[in-house]
């Protein structure tokens, strides 16, 4: 058993600990976006805008098999870094392993109820007539990849929790790099058009997977995918699911609040959905920066709580806070300098790049904030903090976002819409904060008990 990566979370300067564990979870992160970013892409180069609403539509329902796999990756990474700052090697072995099938059983489940009510989303999601056909086309084939996209994003996580970002990067940089490289060959060279885009995603996903899979077959890791290791049992059920179903709910509220933000837009015309798709694109590129960040340093911070290493806790919070803000802040400026040069990478006609630059120059005013909401976010899952981490998380795309979208639809029309996430970004980093002191609070005597060795 190979405990020398661990060695960063207890002996390595702060910095250094928060760089080489943030930097590698915040380019997976990105690579999520460059592949993201490469459907809509080749698939505006077909010139076709109906294409591009397509993928806009069925994004956020395939964003719920990534939902699903953060369930247990991040409530596995969680339980995994604690576990191994109480040094339980044997009980960590149990978790990644309840993780791993957990996840081939709810992607095969969730890859059916795609198919079988497929039509009834359809409509759900908005599709209009120009738009049903080619969303059905990519969301029917890229349900086939469901188990494989939830181990991708399962293990991008819990093998952080074990100290090694950089086997947890590859294994996302071979999946998506594998989708970017077949885009242009099945797109555009095989005419395969939006069909094309769906299949390099499964193929893509597939790659990812099977990475993981052969890692721990080849047995470097402290962890384990033997199904013999497999169980609920001694809490692993409980305390995975406890974290990880509020980490995962942020995202598929993000997913649920893209539906319902295409759903109300859909009234304003087809361009006005493309634009909006196109804008989740530029928000998502600060997004996956500051969620990497936030998820790279919860096994630092976890590991310490495990420890009882209040010190190095709040030393690598207060650097990590620093560090997500000035990168958000340099992300947000290049986006609003060169909105016009990105949007018009993905759209052609003017009366929707028209649209995509209004609404992204408006949502930008708050994403300098997206780093800070994310690791203070982070820091309670290291916690252990369920009920905080649940609040959090449905509040900043769900209480507060989704009801805003109707509300000021009802007043503001268009522009209603587009300054709903703003305010809900403003008011989620305060609830954030707040709950964070609360459970700082709860938690002194915890921290006060001394070190425990790991």
């Amino acid at each position: 058993m190979d405990k020398s990566d661990l060695s960063r979370f207890t002996n390595m300067s702060v910095r250094s600990a928060v760089f080489k564990n943030a930097i590698p979870s915040i380019v997976a992160m990105l690579m999520v976006l460059i592949y993201n970013l490469a459907d809509t892409f080749f698939i505006g180069q077909t010139r076709n805008d109906f294409q591009v609403a397509a993928v806009s539509l069925a994004t956020p329902v395939f964003l719920f098999f990534t939902a699903f796999g953060n369930v247990f990756g991040i409530g596995g990474s969680s339980v995994i870094s604690r576990s191994l700052g109480e040094g339980k090697y044997d009980y960590v072995k149990k978790v990644s392993s309840f993780c791993m099938w957990s996840c081939v059983i709810v992607g095969i489940a969730f890859m059916a109820f795609l198919l079988i009510f497929m039509d009834d989303i359809l409509v759900l999601i908005g599709a209009s007539a120009e738009t049903y056909e080619y969303t059905k086309t990519y969301l029917t084939i890229v349900s086939f990849c469901g188990p494989f996209v939830l181990v991708g994003t399962c293990f991008s996580n819990v093998i952080r929790g074990e100290g090694k970002p950089g086997v947890a990067m590859t294994g996302m940089f071979i999946g998506n790099l594998t989708n970017i490289i077949l885009d242009p060959i099945m797109i555009l060279t095989m005419g395969l058009e939006i069909k094309g885009a769906a299949i390099a995603t499964v193929i893509g996903n597939i790659f990812g997977a099977a990475y993981y899979i052969i890692y721990f077959l080849r047995k470097k890791s402290i962890l384990s995918i033997n199904i013999k290791d497999f169980t609920l049992k001694e809490k692993v059920f409980s305390k995975t699911i406890s974290i990880g179903i509020p980490s995962s709910l942020g995202s598929i509220l993000m997913s649920v609040a893209q539906i319902t933000a295409n759903s109300v837009i859909s009234k304003y015309g087809d361009m006005a959905v493309a634009a909006m798709g196109v804008t989740f694109k530029v928000m998502i590129i600060i997004t996956l920066a500051a969620i990497g960040l936030g998820q790279g340093v919860q096994p630092l911070l976890g590991f310490c709580y495990g420890s009882r290493n209040k010190k190095r806790f709040k030393e690598i919070l207060r650097f990590s806070l620093l560090f997500s803000f000035i990168m958000c802040a340099c992300l947000t400026i290049l986006c609003f300098v060169f909105i016009n040069n990105i949007v018009g990478v993905f759209l052609t006609e003017t009366t929707s790049i028209g649209y995509a630059v209004s609404f992204s120059r408006k949502m930008l005013t708050t994403t300098t904030l997206f780093g800070l909401f994310f690791v203070f976010m982070n820091s309670l899952q290291a916690m252990g903090a369920a009920l905080p981490s649940l609040i959090t998380s449905i509040c900043r795309q769900g209480l507060i976002y989704i009801p805003s979208l109707f509300v000021l639809d009802k007043i503001f029309r268009l522009e209603g819409i587009i300054w709903s996430q703003p305010l809900s970004d403003l008011c989620s980093l305060i609830i954030v904060i707040i709950f964070y002191k609360i459970t700082m609070k709860k938690n002194q005597k915890i921290f006060d008990e001394g070190n425990i060795p790991a």
